[in-house]
């Protein structure tokens, strides 16, 4: 569902990417670790079309991200680090507005309740404006919204960065539930724990290549973190 094929993105002489070739398959949940630099943020704004690669592919379910940007974006759904909504509106206001952008009809108020109680959001709170709203909260009507558009891919940008440990595991089951409707994720992280828990297959970036690639289930938290570290001499 996404994959990437030799890309790279030079900036002047700063390699941002250099060769990555990889794949995310649906029913994936692919867990991408760095340091900052590495080249993570680049590799997500390849497929979203917010930059064009030097050489290589994304593709997105076979659909080329530059040269068939629409298509491509029709079948991604994208929550950045901030989930950017319109705080005067309520939870329930904000999804029927970008449901209807990212689908093209007005969706009835039952299904919105539906999808922001599926996404872990209290039916009180869909009421409230969203300038009330946690990080965790924002992060949780960014779901409903990739819900409605009925996404087959995922993108995701250190989502759980700045969340408590609750709203960090309740953000991980949310993308577990999109794994197990057959929604290929790719989340970039920082976070190792949260890399092992949630993540089908890991892969570590350094210096705009990927170095490694390992199953999480194949390694204990110690093992990853050993393992990352020893990459990042």
């Amino acid at each position: 569902m996404l994959q990437t094929l030799g890309l790279s993105k030079h900036f002047g002489a700063t390699r941002a990417l250099d060769g990555v070739t990889l794949n995310v398959e649906p029913g994936e949940i692919y867990c991408l670790l760095g340091a900052n630099g590495a080249g993570k943020t680049t590799l997500i704004n390849v497929f979203l079309n917010f930059t064009e690669p030097t050489t290589g592919q994304a593709l997105v379910d076979g659909l080329d991200a530059t040269r068939q940007p629409l298509e491509a974006k029709r079948r991604l759904a994208y929550i950045p680090e901030q989930v950017m909504l319109y705080g005067m509106l309520s939870g329930l206001e904000n999804l029927r507005y970008f449901a209807a952008l990212a689908t093209g009809r007005e969706l009835p108020r039952d299904e919105l309740i539906r999808l922001l109680v599926q996404a872990s959001l209290d039916e009180g709170a869909a009421h409230r404006r969203v300038n009330t709203y946690s990080k965790g909260m924002r992060q949780k009507v960014g779901i409903a919204i990739a819900m409605a558009k009925q996404a087959k891919a995922l993108l995701l940008d250190e989502p759980t960065s700045g969340l408590d440990p609750k709203a960090a595991a309740e953000f991980s089951q949310l993308l577990r539930t999109a794994r197990d409707q057959g929604v290929a994720v790719l989340t970039t992280t920082h976070d190792l724990f949260h890399a092992k828990q949630t993540g089908t297959r890991i892969g570590i970036m350094r210096q705009g290549r990927l170095v490694d690639e390992m199953r999480a289930e194949d390694l204990s938290h110690t093992d990853l973190e050993a393992l990352y570290l020893e990459h990042m001499k």
